[in-house]
């Protein structure tokens, strides 16, 4: 079994799990609330951000492997800076993010970001690149598992879901397509709202493919 290095936490990180109210961190905390990401969302994930050094004016939201080391962290800038995300260079198709709280015998929903995964809630796990490969890490334990997925990318990400949709199929897993029209992504949404889309996903079918392929051109 190949083993993860493990990867360190800025050391400019600070945690913004309970009553944090240094002025520093409002500017974080509003962002986030800003984004209905609730106390009970923070203190889960356990979110952080960083005030000075490299990382300064990002989130920093950890993930943790099944050892409970932390393997990856996304830093999201809320403080305006050109670059919205900068994340260490880590193979990212090696890493599962927040393995350590997903339920592989449990259907699992894959989104695109981190804080679609907020909104998604349990058992839910961002990509951490631009598509689902057969190499990756997730989609090799996905299969596996033969886990149930419930799959809900962006609005305007429909080729790519196809074939996200396509491979899995391929490999006997059940698959679940959540329409996101009308919101930019599932961050956009309440978690009330994703639940409801969620509920109503449509059930994916080498048919269903076809009809969806059709139905584009």
């Amino acid at each position: 079994k190949e083993e993860e290095a493990a990867l360190e936490l800025p050391s400019e990180f600070n945690s913004l799990v309970g009553s944090n109210t240094a002025f520093s961190s409002l500017a974080a905390r509003r962002y986030l609330r800003d984004r209905a990401v609730t106390k009970s969302d923070i203190q889960k994930y356990m979110i952080g951000f960083c005030n000075e050094g490299k990382y300064k004016g990002y989130l920093v939201v950890p993930s943790f492997n099944m050892s409970g080391n932390v393997n990856f962290f996304i830093a999201r800038n809320y403080a305006g800076a050109w670059r919205n995300y900068m994340n260490p260079r880590v193979p990212k198709s090696k890493i599962i993010f927040n393995e350590l709280f997903l339920d592989f015998y449990q259907e699992i929903t894959v989104v695109e970001g981190v804080f679609d995964a907020i909104k998604a809630g349990n058992n839910s796990v961002p990509l951490l690149g631009s598509t689902l490969s057969e190499e990756s890490k997730l989609f090799q334990k996905i299969a596996l598992y033969d886990t149930p997925v419930y799959l809900a990318l962006d609005y305007d990400a429909e080729a790519k879901s196809i074939r996200m949709i396509k491979k899995l199929l391929n490999y006997g897993i059940e698959v679940y397509k959540v329409d996101t029209t009308g919101f930019k992504d599932v961050g956009e949404m309440t978690k009330e709202q994703f639940n409801i889309r969620k509920q109503n996903a449509m059930p994916m079918t080498q048919e269903s493919i076809l009809l969806y392929e059709v139905m584009s051109v």
